[in-house]
């Protein structure tokens, strides 16, 4: 294993904490896991990235919340998952890396990565840099299949209102945005390419990749994504290191 993950707890929640060999003092990234919950702790393909481009990384667990402004009591009475990853999270990494906002990327899968597009939709100047791996941007599709979903929101129509493409602000977008699905991904490939052919018509620049294909929606597909999502990640980070300077 390259680098080396702990478990610790932020404000009561666990998170999966990831630190390189030679971590870089200037940046940390947020991953949001998918509905199967499973982070990237003890992932040799991520690890192995993510050590070799020195970037630390938290992973909070978030259960099956969609990352979403909205109380799930599977992860909260009272405190939002969306709240608790752009305050508490955010504000960890700050007391514990002295890292800020805007150094501090965000990357996700399936569930989570519709998370970071939500995240950076709605608060563009925090995290101008995002990476989604098959991104569950229409999730209101699993409205009414007995999920969490179903307490969130009174209808499919509701939960529909919240999908990230309604919440893209064309004059606060994310800066760097990767956007990759697998194209054998029946369940999300045709609103990933949504999400792009909107953003394209909106004249946002991004990148993505709906050619790569490993597996369909599976970690197959995710590991072999690893590469290019980190690199887009630490480039990202580099480039906005300098805009700030």
């Amino acid at each position: 294993m390259h680098g080396s993950w702990t478990t610790t707890s932020i404000d009561g929640k666990d998170a999966d904490v990831f630190t390189p060999d030679s971590p870089r003092s200037d940046r940390a990234v947020i991953h949001l896991h998918g509905h199967g919950l499973t982070t990237l702790k003890d992932n040799e393909a991520f690890s192995k990235e993510l050590n070799d481009h020195g970037l630390r990384v938290v992973c909070p667990h978030g259960q099956r919340s969609w990352w979403l402004p909205e109380i799930c009591s599977e992860f909260d009475a009272e405190l939002t998952p969306f709240d608790y990853v752009r305050n508490n999270v955010v504000a960890w990494i700050g007391q514990n890396w002295d890292v800020q906002t805007p150094n501090i990327a965000l990357t996700g899968i399936s569930m989570g990565g519709q998370g970071v597009i939500q995240l950076g939709y709605r608060c563009g100047r925090d995290f101008p840099i995002l990476a989604a791996i098959s991104p569950a941007v229409d999730f209101h599709d699993w409205w009414g299949q007995g999920l969490p979903l179903d307490e969130m929101f009174d209808s499919q129509e509701l939960a529909r209102q919240q999908t990230s493409i309604l919440h893209l602000q064309p004059l606060n977008w994310p800066r760097s945005q990767l956007i990759v699905c697998d194209p054998a991904d029946a369940d999300w490939i045709h609103s990933s390419e949504r999400l792009a052919s909107k953003l394209y018509s909106s004249g946002i620049p991004f990148e993505s990749d709906f050619e790569t294909s490993n597996g369909g929606h599976s970690w197959d597909y995710f590991n072999v994504m690893a590469p290019r999502v980190v690199k887009f990640v630490s480039d990202s980070l580099d480039a906005e290191s300098m805009r700030i300077v």
